[in-house]
This record gives C-alpha cells, structure tokens and sequence, in this order.
C-alpha cells in the first residue's frame, strides 16, 4: 500500500534474494509501493504490468546485466529514472552508467538513508521539495548545478521580488522565466515577454508604455502598450542588454514611480506589475561601455541567476534528448526511437554552442532523418557538423531528403512514373503532385544509358 507521502511504485531489480528483500523492507516502511524482479529479463516484463516510476537494478546478474537493462528500458522511456547499484563495480563502470542516463550510481553495501536519499532525488521529492516545487515540474533537469538553480528560483517566486537572468543564447532564460511567473501568486494573470533587440527603437517606447491616438504619424488608434497588458501579471524584458540608452531613462522611471506615461499623454497612470529580464549579454561590461545604465542595471539585478550552458549540465543531455525525441513522436512520428548508446555518448560530450535550442534541433532532425528506430552515431555526427546559424530548420531538412528521395527512385527507374511511384508507395496522382512540389520533371531521368531500365526492374 502507498502512503499519501510518496504515492510512487518502485521497481527493484537484483538475483540476490537477500537485497530484494532489504531494499523492499526500506522502501515499503517509507511509504513506497514496491514491486521486484529476480532478473533483467523479468523486469521488462514487469515494466509494462506494473509501469513504476523508478528503476533500482543491480549491475551484475545472469543473462541481462543492469546495464543491458539501463539500454532496454531508455529505448522505451528514456525518461524513467534509473538507480544502479553494484558491490563489484569499478570506475568506468559508474561513468559508462552515468552517461548511459543512471540517475545514480551506488557502491554495496549501500545505506538505508543512503539509498532514500537518492530515491526521493529521482523522484524529485527530497525534503526540500516535498513541498512540490512548482519550477521543477516545468524544468527538465536532474544535474546538481541545475537543482540549485532551481532551488533558489523557487525561493524568490513568491514575492514580487525583481529577477535578473543571465545566460547564454538557447539555454532557456525565457522558459525559467515563465516557470517562476507560474510558481508565483501572479500565475493566474498575464505573462507578457518582448525582446527588448528586436523592435525598432522608434517603436519600442510605443510597444512597452503605449501611445495616444494621433501621438505620432500612423497612431490611429490608442495602444494600452505592454506594461498595461502585464497588469497585475509578470512583464519579461528579454534581451534587455539592447535596449537603447534613450529608452533606459524611461524605463527607470517607470520602475521607480510604477506609472507609465503613454507616448502623447499627459498624464500619468498606475502599474501593478513584476518585472524579469533578462540578457546574454555581459552586462557588467556594458555598464563600463557606458552602453547601459548603472543604475537601472542594479534596478534590475535585485536577484541574479544564471542559467547554465548545457555543457555546464551535460548530465541533464540524456534526460533532455528523450524529452525532446518524445514531443517529436507525439507530433506525428509513427516509430518510437531513441539515440544508440554511442550517439548519446558522443552528444554528451559534444560542446553545444547553441545549447538546448541547438539540441532540440538536432534531435528533430535525427529523428526525422533515422530510417531505422535507433538513431545512429554517424547521423548524429552529420546533425551536429554544422553550426547551429547554419542547421537547418525541420522543414527545411524535411524537403531536402524528400526532395533528393523522389530523384533516387527516378534515377533506379530511368524516369518510369508507375515503377518510381510503386517503390515510394504512391498512387500516380499523388506522386506528380510531390513532383510537382519540387519542380522535377521525369524526362531528365529517360535515357539509355541508363542500364536500370523499368524491363529489368523487379517490383
């Protein structure tokens, strides 16, 4: 029975009778559900019986070991925590584990508090968190820098306090942004984001403290601007670094007073709104510069926190890849696939200029390219060769192999429609509409030089 504690059901794995029956003794007096398995094998047939949401095995056991399981289960649910345990283990052992996506790696004998300890960290309810931490039900993480972070972000979500996030580029500052709104009592009210570097500066007085019908040529209608929209919500100043000097003047002044002064008014009216910037710029540099005020930069950096590179946090590149490989399967791939496990051995250690945002787009590129369900070394290698300004984008990628495709099989059939539509597994009005798309006309593939004629192809 659970309690309403810890209502989770742990499965442990191990052909020791002695240690299913300790471990389960120290589960089950915590409050867990426990199910166990003598071997690799009868876990995964436990897995989907009994769908727990944690995996403790041993290292070593007959035919499967915890390893060959670690693979079996990730292949599946790449986002199952699993703790592994070994009395025999040595060094590289704990590491091929770790990078293989082991939530953690323990040493027999291994302690009661020990082993709880690390349960209620997979799960996510250690004593900190017990008291469910809203920023971590929307973060993906498991890495100790990343706990910390989140953490802190947690401890500041309740008050109005002002947040400052610094980062590099595609490393998520928005999406921490959003979980700590969310956390907050202002969750059920807007949140508004605007990248302070992408708007004209002409516009951008106008987008966040709103304009006067007629206030200037093309106003043709009163504009409440962004700081009204956030009322009693949290305003996001993403990329603040760039905005410019002459507009710092007014924002100061806005978070000095909380009124804003639409462009054309006269007067002056009342906010109710937090504010959370962020950069990826080196703002203490550009306050040197003379590019960013001084004082309105500590205006801002009330609370800093820094989201992390993800090659700060490549124990969390396991945990993200199959989160990402998961929403593109949910989105239309008919196969469940996942990464070998040298492809993710050489994504954790690949040095992710983009971060995460580059991440994602090679795993939706892998994803849309693999044939096969398991993603190879060699198409992550081709996915990650190019800089992330240069990857293209999924529906780039997406034309480019259908594309190339459709001249393959026109190339093997020396332009016969029917045969080249047969193997694509086309009707022949749906395969000259896709001709059609990408402007490809059969007679460049007629020719009797061509020695894989339609006469000799077998279909």
């Amino acid at each position: 029975m659970t309690t309403k504690s810890n209502p989770y059901r742990i499965l442990v794995v191990d052909d020791d009778k002695d240690i299913l029956l300790l471990l389960s003794k120290w589960l089950t007096d915590d409050g867990f559900d426990v199910v166990i398995a003598a071997s690799g094998e009868e876990a995964l047939d436990r897995l989907n019986i009994d769908e727990p949401r944690l995996v403790i095995t041993d290292l070593f056991m007959g035919e499967m070991s915890g390893m060959d399981l670690l693979a079996r289960i990730h292949a599946e649910n790449p986002l199952l925590p699993v703790i592994m345990l070994s009395g025999n283990a040595q060094i590289p052992d704990a590491v091929k584990a770790t990078h293989m996506g082991s939530s953690a790696f323990l040493t027999k004998p291994v302690k009661q508090a020990e082993i709880l300890d690390q349960v209620k960290r997979a799960l996510r309810i250690s004593p900190e968190r017990q008291q469910q931490n809203p920023i971590a039900s929307e973060i993906i993480y498991k890495s100790k820098p990343m706990e910390e972070l989140i953490e802190l972000a947690q401890m500041v979500a309740d008050s109005d306090i002002t947040v400052f996030i610094s980062g590099a580029t595609g490393t998520g500052k928005e999406i921490l942004a959003k979980a700590i709104h969310k956390a907050s009592p202002r969750r059920d009210h807007p949140f508004v984001a605007v990248n302070c570097g992408a708007i004209p500066e002409q516009l951008l007085e106008s987008e966040l403290f709103g304009h006067e019908k007629g206030a200037f040529t093309g106003a043709n209608q009163k504009h409440e601007g962004l700081f009204k929209s956030a009322d009693k919500g949290t305003l996001f100043l993403d990329e603040i670094g760039d905005m410019p000097l002459s507009l710092q003047v007014k924002l100061l002044r806005v978070l000095q007073d909380l009124e804003v002064r639409p462009v054309g008014s006269t007067r002056s009216y009342p906010i109710d709104v937090r504010i959370i910037s962020a950069t990826h710029r080196d703002l203490d540099a550009v306050v040197k510069e003379g590019e960013f005020r001084e004082d309105l930069y500590y205006r801002l950096k009330v609370v800093p926190l820094h989201m992390l590179s993800l090659a700060e946090r490549r124990e969390d590149i396991p945990l993200l890849a199959g989160h990402f490989l998961q929403k593109h399967h949910n989105i239309g791939s008919k196969k469940q696939k996942h990464f070998s496990p040298d492809a993710m051995d050489y994504m954790i250690q690949a040095p992710w200029p983009g971060n995460v945002r580059q991440l994602i787009n090679v795993v939706d590129l892998c994803a849309t390219l693999s044939r096969t369900e398991t993603i190879t070394l060699n198409l992550v290698q081709h996915a990650l060769q190019d800089e992330p300004c240069n990857l293209q984008t999924l529906k780039d990628a997406k034309q480019e192999f259908e594309r190339n495709y459709l001249i393959s099989v026109l190339k093997i059939t020396n332009g016969h429609v029917a045969n080249a539509a047969k193997i694509a597994g086309k009707n022949r009005t749906e395969f000259y509409k896709l001709l059609g798309q990408h402007n490809i006309d059969t007679a460049d593939f007629r020719s009797e030089k061509n020695p894989l004629t339609s006469k000799n192809l077998n279909v």
